[in-house]
C-alpha cells in the first residue's frame, strides 16, 4: 500500500461517516489521524455534538470493534479491566472481560470517575495492554481511545492527572455547527428524538484488518527531514522556554507530535513532511500538555492563544 491508497481510504472513511454526521470535518480529520498514527483523542464540547454518536459510526465504518463505557463517580477499576471470579464448576479461576477488550473504546465523560479508575487507563493507552492479578493481557494493535468530556458542567468531575492527559495525542474542542449545518441536522435527524443506530443511517465498513494494518505501516514510513524534525522539536521546547507556561510539553509530544505529522501528510496522499503538517494539528496536539503559570492566569490568557503565538513565532523550513 502507498500514500495515495491511504488517501483513498480516508476519503471513503469521511464519506460513510458524513452519512450521519453533518460537519465536523476537523473532527474526523483528527480521529483518522489519531487511527493511523496510533493515538488516542480526548474531545471536548458541549452535550449534544453528537460525540458519542461520531465515535460509533467511525468504528462501524472502520470494522472495529467497538466498546462503550460511561465512566461514573461509582466506577470501579473491575468495571473497566475486568475481574476474575471462581468457577465451583471447574475449581479455577476464570476471568471475566471488561468492556476495555476492544479496538475502538468510548470513553463517555471520562473526567466523571475518579483518579482511582481513570489510572486504570494508564498502561492500556500506552502500551495496549492490560494487567490483572500479575497476568498480561494484550488489546490489540490498533486498540484507540476516544474519550469525551463537557466543558461546561463541572460539578462532580475529576481533572485528569497531567500523566493521562499526556497520553493523548490530541484534544479537540468540539463547536457547535454553523448555521447551515444545524439546518441540515434538523432536517435530517428531526423525525426522531432519539440517536439512530450506524446501520440505520447506511454506514457501512469500507476497510478492512489488512489494509488498516498497511495503511498505519505506510503511514509510518512516511519521509520525515532533518529539518522537519528541528521544527517539531522547536515547537515543543518553546513551550517549556515561555515562562507563561508553569509546564510545558513533554518530549513524548514531540516524538507523538511528528507521528502524527506523518500520518497527516500520508491523508494528503504525500510521502514526505512539509511544515504545514505539523502546523495544522500542534495545537490539539499542545493544548493539553500545558500548565498556565499563575501571571498568565492572572492575565486572563489562555492556553491555545499562547500555542498559537509560539506556532507563529517558531520558524518553519523552507
Amino acid at each position: 500500500m502507498n500514500v495515495t491508497d491511504v488517501k483513498k481510504l480516508s476519503e471513503l472513511i469521511r464519506e460513510q461517516v458524513g452519512k450521519a454526521i453533518i460537519g465536523q470535518r476537523d473532527t474526523i480529520d483528527l480521529m483518522l489521524v489519531s487511527l493511523f498514527a496510533g493515538g488516542h483523542i480526548l474531545l471536548e464540547g458541549p452535550p449534544g455534538t453528537a460525540k458519542t454518536f461520531l465515535a460509533q459510526c467511525f468504528a462501524d465504518t472502520t470494522k472495529l470493534k467497538f466498546g462503550r463505557i460511561q465512566f461514573t463517580p461509582d466506577l470501579m477499576p473491575g468495571d473497566l479491566l475486568g475481574t476474575n471470579l471462581f468457577n465451583f464448576q471447574t475449581n479455577a479461576f476464570s476471568l471475566i472481560k471488561g468492556p476495555i477488550f476492544c479496538d475502538v473504546l468510548l470513553a463517555d465523560e471520562i473526567n466523571r470517575t475518579p483518579p482511582k479508575t481513570q489510572a486504570a487507563l494508564l498502561e492500556a493507552m500506552q502500551e495496549r495492554q492490560i494487567t490483572i492479578d500479575g497476568k498480561a493481557f494484550s488489546l490489540g494493535a490498533r486498540f484507540m481511545v476516544i474519550a469525551t468530556q463537557n466543558p461546561i458542567e463541572q460539578q462532580g468531575t475529576y481533572p485528569l492527572p497531567e500523566a493521562q492527559l499526556d497520553r493523548f495525542l490530541f484534544k479537540h474542542n468540539l463547536q457547535y455547527p454553523s448555521l447551515e449545518e444545524e439546518i441540515e441536522i434538523v432536517t435530517t435527524h428531526g423525525a426522531r428524538t432519539g440517536s439512530p443506530s450506524a446501520k440505520a443511517m447506511g454506514i457501512k465498513p469500507v476497510v478492512t484488518a489488512k489494509q488498516l494494518a498497511d495503511a498505519v505501516a505506510c503511514a509510518g514510513q512516511v519521509r520525515l527531514t532533518d529539518e522537519v524534525i528541528s521544527y517539531v522539536v522547536n515547537l515543543v521546547r518553546a513551550t517549556r522556554e515561555n515562562p507563561l507556561f508553569e509546564t510545558g510539553a513533554s518530549p513524548r509530544a514531540a516524538a507523538m507530535l511528528a507521528a502524527a505529522a506523518r500520518a497527516n501528510a500520508a491523508l494528503d496522499g504525500r510521502d514526505f513532511v512539509i511544515p504545514d503538517d505539523v502546523k495544522s494539528i500542534a495545537l490539539p496536539a499542545l493544548r493539553h500538555r500545558v500548565i498556565l503559570s499563575p501571571v498568565a492566569e492572572i492575565e486572563g490568557r489562555s492556553a491555545d492563544e499562547l500555542i498559537r503565538d509560539i506556532i507563529e513565532q517558531t520558524a518553519a523550513p523552507r
